[in-house]
């Protein structure tokens, strides 16, 4: 039998392993047909339910990510896809704290493309620090624990200069990088289908 470590290591090795590689087997459904399993809504819905039901979460509708998706569908999409990461690589995270973290992850409340924008101090540095402004935002909405304070203030790694301290930081610096791309690239468009509020 494995040890942990080694387990996790060849888990690893073949989440990052890309001889397979074809271009035609990438699935640009990914995302949509997370939203669809049931497994990780309830999962979503159990851990996130505090926050996705506050008005103030809720403000993220207001302001687009990538392409036409918002920061809200964004946060969603990245809670979703890390709980399949999580899944997939037998990571063992703490469910809780990694569907908060991820919902909260981009909690910066402004539009980022409008430097002019309240709260966006930063305009042309908005990757380097909405993470910090997220992190204030979230503790002054929301009780956090310091896994999830991680996650928010870590995502953006290696952005933000200091890496994550714990694997779901590590899952969700993965799932925004991931969804991120097939947004920013207009291969995930559309809207979410399931009002999670």
């Amino acid at each position: 039998m494995l040890h942990n470590n080694e387990t996790e290591m060849r888990a690893e090795q073949n989440a990052l392993d890309t001889n397979d590689y074809c271009e035609e087997n990438l699935d640009l459904n990914f995302l949509e047909e997370l939203e669809t399993d049931s497994k990780y809504l309830s999962m979503l819905k159990e851990h996130g339910e505090e926050i996705l039901n506050d008005p103030r979460y809720l403000k993220l509708k207001e302001f687009i990510q990538h392409g036409n998706v918002t920061v809200y569908e964004h946060c969603i999409y990245v809670c979703l896809c890390a709980l399949k990461i999580n899944s997939k690589l037998k990571a063992g995270a703490e469910l809780r704290a990694l569907v908060r973290g991820a919902l909260l992850h981009d909690y910066f409340l402004y539009d980022w493309h409008d430097g002019s924008a309240p709260g966006n101090i930063h305009p042309k540095l908005h990757g380097f620090y909405h993470p910090g402004i997220a992190l204030r935002n979230a503790v002054k909405d929301f009780i956090l624990s310091e896994r999830e304070k991680d996650i928010i203030k870590k995502h953006m790694w290696p952005l933000t200069i200091n890496p994550p301290r714990c694997r779901e930081a590590w899952i969700i610096c993965l799932a925004d990088k991931y969804a991120s791309t097939l947004e920013t690239l207009k291969l995930r468009k559309g809207k979410i289908a399931v009002n999670y509020a």
